[in-house]
């Protein structure tokens, strides 16, 4: 008989929690700590009662104590393979959830009918973690002796492209200057030369926030969420509006984060946030890394006077609360020092890391190519002279022209390739940096541990490894 399936990645990192995944006619609860657990369901025509409408609800619950804590739903049918109604139909809709000192993170991934390429089954992640907007009070409080250890001890976690957490702005400039211009902002030609052999410029205009929605969206939360969450570096890429859009008016003249030229958070907006946070909790202490790696000359790029008001404006709420550090302060003070001096925001400007990230190995639709890269990569002799060594879990399946193309004319509101491959890349990469990176990275260099969509698995395992480098 016909039927859909559903592959269910999970994580637990509070106690007492369980999630339960059911479809018609079978129920799974998953409940062990620390593991990361994947089950395949099938929503079976068989078991849908209905003659006519072969939908069946595929449902998660989480609980702590036996009590709910919350519920998401999709319908599947079995027979199409499409995902619709309830209450992941959007990716925009599936924000984190905060309930008490608990976070729940999830997203599906509508597979549709299947591709060579792409998961021929939906995809779904769940992960249940403890508030980590304090983590570093927790972890190294103020007085304690694991204080006095060197920060580059930690291990970071980190929200991959940052500034693309909605499509705000870039709908902004779609609806100034029309969808004609996508061509201009993604400046990839493999995609659009593929989707021209398929589409007319005019049908290519029309669908122009599918294609910035598969190349671009990684993160879907807020950043007061990620910061919750625990991520504490960023990469920020701030530049110009492209010459194309920004005489047009769609958005004030000032500086966004540019994924190419695909504008997303004001950077004034992101310096605000952090600051805000940083002094609603004074023991936590942030990195902020500017590059400009692949943003197009058509987006102009702050001169050094500029970085520096729009440093100073964000910090002037704080009032001497807080200043900002430099790269020798995150490499040579302690958790202490960089408290006490209250530098608890290191802006570092274009450093040399050691990045585990290349095009190929990255454009992964499994991640068995990072995880075959990272022992080959994090070598001591490549880490040698790094400012700090950044982990990159996440796959770049927009690095794939055909899946990219397939997810933008198949395009629903959940169909992301990049969110493809979270739960299956997830699954692989974090359990290896969790056995790994004590034995790989140098602990006297900062690690920072990059995920798209960040969540509570990837907060939690940079957490622990962070205690073990401290302790050690």
């Amino acid at each position: 008989m016909p039927s859909k399936g559903v592959h269910v990645f999970t994580y637990i990192a509070a106690h007492g929690c369980s999630i339960e995944l059911s479809v018609p006619g079978r129920t799974v609860t998953v409940k062990e700590l620390h593991r990361f657990s994947d089950v395949a369901l099938e929503v079976e025509s068989s078991e849908i009662k209905s003659l006519f409408d072969k939908r069946g609800k595929f449902i998660f619950k989480v609980f702590r104590n036996g009590k709910q804590i919350t519920e998401q739903w999709i319908d599947v049918n079995a027979i199409t393979g499409n995902a619709s109604g309830g209450t992941m139909e959007s990716i925009a809709d599936t924000p984190s959830i905060f309930h008490d000192d608990l976070i729940v993170s999830y997203g599906l991934y509508e597979a549709g009918k299947g591709h060579d390429l792409l998961p021929n089954r939906h995809q779904c992640y769940v992960t249940v973690s403890p508030n980590y907007e304090r983590w570093m009070a927790k972890l190294a409080p103020p007085g304690s002796e694991l204080e006095k250890k060197p920060f580059r001890r930690l291990v970071l976690p980190s929200a991959h492209d940052v500034g693309m957490n909605s499509m705000e702005s870039s709908d902004a400039v779609l609806r100034c200057v029309g969808g004609a211009v996508v061509g201009q902002l993604i400046n990839d030609n493999r995609v659009l030369t593929k989707l021209a052999d398929k589409l007319s410029a005019d049908a290519i205009a029309l669908i122009a926030p599918n294609i910035i929605y598969s190349l671009a969206i990684t993160q879907k939360d807020s950043l007061e969420a990620m910061l919750k969450i625990g991520a504490r570096y960023f990469e920020f890429r701030p530049a110009r509006l492209h010459t194309a859009v920004r005489s047009k008016g769609a958005l004030p003249d000032r500086l966004y984060f540019q994924h190419s030229a695909i504008p997303g958070m004001a950077y004034d907006a992101f310096l605000a946030g952090v600051v805000s946070f940083l002094r609603a909790h004074p023991a936590e202490i942030i990195v902020v890394q500017l590059r400009w790696d692949g943003v197009p000359d058509a987006c102009a790029k702050p001169l050094a006077e500029e970085k520096k008001r729009y440093l100073e404006d964000a910090l002037r709420p704080a009032k001497g609360e807080i200043v900002a550090g430099n790269l020798q302060d995150m490499k040579k003070l302690t958790i202490e020092q960089l408290r006490r001096d209250r530098k608890r925001l290191i802006m570092l400007d274009s450093v040399d890391s050691l990045s585990t990230y290349t095009d190929e190995g990255n454009a992964t639709l499994t991640g068995d190519s990072i995880l075959q890269a990272l022992p080959r990569v994090l070598t001591r002799e490549n880490q040698r002279g790094k400012a700090f060594i950044n982990i990159q879990c996440q796959a770049t399946a927009s690095n794939i022209t055909k899946a990219v193309v397939y997810s933008v004319l198949e395009a629903g509101a959940t169909t992301s390739c990049l969110l493809a491959t979270k739960g299956l890349c997830d699954h692989k990469t974090l359990p290896w940096c969790r056995d790994n990176v004590l034995r790989t990275c140098d602990p006297d260099q900062l690690v920072v541990l990059m995920n798209d969509f960040i969540d509570g698995a990837t907060a939690d395992v940079a957490v622990q490894l962070s205690r073990q480098r401290l302790e050690k």
